[in-house]
């Protein structure tokens, strides 16, 4: 039996009720549609779904399922990465949010993506992701991994970081600073966007470090081989630091702590049923004004379409 695990903010206005509907649209087609146990299932019932599979919320849940169609913003996204990471299922993302960068679709896009996963008519992207490291004296004291980055950020307000970025082996910068932002394609519209980092296309293979409010004379947002080796060394006097990954999972960083980021050994795959190109999602998504352009006829006449 063919199978899809749905991922659903439980607290969201809406979303409940929305995933419901959707589940009895591919449920009378026959597919089998899981839900994850505890808060998220009964709030499917609530809703008036019915026939659920529950599985446990943990790394893994979406394991035999063809795909995982998310309700909800970018953060609901990212945690179900999570349920996906190591089962080579792609997620696909129905935007209940704000901006919700990620999302493949919107509420208004629903009967299609349905049609769409009933036909088994996808298209799939592969994200490239970051593993990370945290040694401290040499050792490896934990790992982790990233869709969108993994910042290392300072712990206390009262208090500026102090850190030696490095690339390759070779130290580049020191700095005191909020933290520094080391990013993916797939992430540079978020943090890093928001640190003033330059907004890379998905399918460009690379790895982005970007300093946070930093004090030095060298603190330009960088772009390296995705073959490059990314670290940074919590130094100084006092201050500690924290690590996160895509704002989700973090790891205390003491005087001294190293953290490094390279490429990641698996990917995230992303569902589309859209053809749009990532310059229309960037405009679309925020917004961006662009009154005026002319271009091809036949662009034009697209866009406009679009608007």
């Amino acid at each position: 039996m063919r199978s899809v695990l749905l991922a659903v903010h439980a607290l969201r206005n809406g979303a409940p009720r929305i995933a419901a509907d959707f589940a009895a649209s591919l449920q009378g087609a026959g597919i089998e549609v899981r839900v994850l146990e505890g808060e998220e299932a009964e709030a499917l019932a609530g809703a008036g779904a019915v026939d659920l599979v529950t599985v446990p919320a943990e790394p893994g849940a979406a394991r035999n399922c063809e795909l995982t169609v998310v309700f909800g913003g970018d953060g609901t996204i990212l945690r179900a990465a999570e349920l996906c990471r190591g089962t080579g299922t792609p997620l696909l993302g129905v935007n209940l949010g704000h901006v919700g960068f990620l999302a493949e679709a919107d509420e208004e896009d629903l009967d299609l993506v349905a049609q769409r996963v009933i036909a088994g008519d996808l298209t799939v992207e592969e994200r490239l992701t970051v593993d990370v490291l945290v040694l401290q004296d040499g050792e490896v004291v934990a790992t982790n991994w990233a869709l969108n980055e993994a910042s290392v950020e300072k712990a206390s307000r009262e208090r500026m970081l102090e850190v030696v970025v490095e690339i390759d082996g070779r130290p580049v910068s020191r700095m005191g600073c909020d933290g520094v932002v080391c990013a993916t394609p797939t992430g540079s519209t978020a943090y890093n966007f928001s640190a003033g980092g330059p907004v890379v296309w998905p399918e460009v293979s690379a790895l982005l470090m970007v300093p946070i409010s930093a004090h030095a004379l060298f603190a330009r947002p960088m772009v390296v081989s995705p073959e490059s080796t990314l670290a940074v060394e919590v130094v100084g006097a006092s201050a500690t630091g924290v690590l996160w990954c895509d704002g989700r999972r973090a790891s205390d960083l003491p005087l001294g702590a190293r953290v490094e980021v390279r490429r990641g050994v698996e990917t995230v795959r992303l569902a589309r049923v859209h053809p749009a190109s990532f310059a229309d999602r960037l405009v679309r998504k925020f917004e961006l004004p662009v009154s005026g352009w002319r271009g091809s006829s036949e662009a034009s006449r697209r866009a406009a379409g679009e608007r």
